[in-house]
C-alpha cells in the first residue's frame, strides 16, 4: 500500500488536485483488488489445476481401464462366433458334399439304366 502514497504525492506534486488524486488512487485500489491476481490467488489456482488434473488423470485411468475390458468382452464374443460359423461352415460343406454324392450316383444309375434300356432296344 505504501505505493499508492507515494504515487498520491507524486500525483499532488504535479499539482492534481487532491481530490483527484485521490480518485485515481481508490480507481487504482478497486481495480488491483479485483483484476490484477495476487500470489495468493495464483498459490490457489495452482493447487486447484493439480486436483483438476489428478482428477482427470483418475478419470481417464479408468475409463482406459473400462474401454480394455469392453474390448477383451467384444474380441472374445467375436472369436466365439467365428468359432460357431467355422462349425456351421464345416457342417454345411460335409452335407453339400454328401448331397453332390448322392446326386451324381444317382445321374449314374439313371444313365447307366438308359443305357441298358437303349441296348435291350436296339438288340431286339
Amino acid at each position: 500500500m505504501n505505493y499508492l502514497y507515494s504515487l498520491y504525492d507524486a500525483l499532488v506534486s504535479i499539482n492534481v488536485p487532491s481530490d483527484k488524486a485521490r480518485a485515481v488512487i481508490d480507481a487504482m485500489e478497486r481495480d488491483m483488488g479485483t483484476i490484477l491476481a495476487t500470489k495468493q490467488d495464483l498459490q490457489l489456482l495452482r493447487q486447484e489445476m493439480f486436483g483438476i488434473r489428478t482428477e482427470l488423470g483418475q478419470e481417464i485411468s479408468g475409463l482406459r481401464t473400462e474401454l480394455r475390458q469392453e474390448i477383451e468382452n467384444r474380441f472374445t464374443l467375436l472369436a466365439h462366433e467365428i468359432t460357431t460359423l467355422r462349425g456351421d461352415v464345416s457342417r454345411d460343406l460335409r452335407t453339400l458334399s454328401l448331397k453332390m454324392t448322392v446326386n451324381l450316383g444317382s445321374m449314374l444309375m439313371v444313365g447307366f439304366g438308359l443305357t441298358i434300356t437303349a441296348l435291350r432296344v436296339w438288340l431286339q
